[in-house]
């Protein structure tokens, strides 16, 4: 469960199903017209539960210890919830797996209510330590100029 106060039910819930690794209860989260967008890349935009269960699959068998947090959590209009994560985890081959970012979801805030869509802006995390730091990353953004 979340430790985060005034999430819609269907994330708490969302949140113990993945930790505990139930695929059913995961996917069932989720309505049977569920959007999903990538505004990063776009190509990997979907609809429909039945990715979902595709995508959890492969998390669970490659990550078998992965769990998730929601860090932080602020509600737009009335069904739309604005998430952090954090998907932590080790892979089949010994490697770390960190995932952050943020979740827009659109939910109601009732039981039984279903996420009907989600901004989706969650990508690897870089090991604390790694990289070349904000200057490289910069010049690497705007073609490659002279970092100071």
């Amino acid at each position: 469960m979340s430790q985060i106060q005034g999430l819609p039910p269907t994330l708490e819930r969302l949140v113990t199903v993945t930790n505990q690794h139930d695929l059913d209860g995961l996917v069932a989260c989720f309505a049977d017209d569920y959007r999903l967008v990538m505004p990063n890349h776009p190509s990997r935009n979907f609809v429909g539960p039945g990715q979902v269960r595709r995508n959890w699959e492969q998390f669970f068998r490659v990550i078998p210890d992965i769990t998730t947090t929601i860090r932080a959590v602020a509600a737009g209009r009335d069904d739309q919830w604005w998430t952090e994560w954090e998907m932590t985890g080790t892979r089949l081959d010994g490697a770390p797996h960190l995932m952050r970012g943020v979740m827009i979801f659109t939910v109601g805030s009732g039981e039984s209510d279903l996420i009907r869509a989600n901004r989706f802006y969650v990508e690897p995390t870089d090991p604390e330590g790694s990289g070349s730091g904000i200057d490289a990353a910069v010049a690497a953004l705007v073609g490659g100029g002279e970092s100071r």
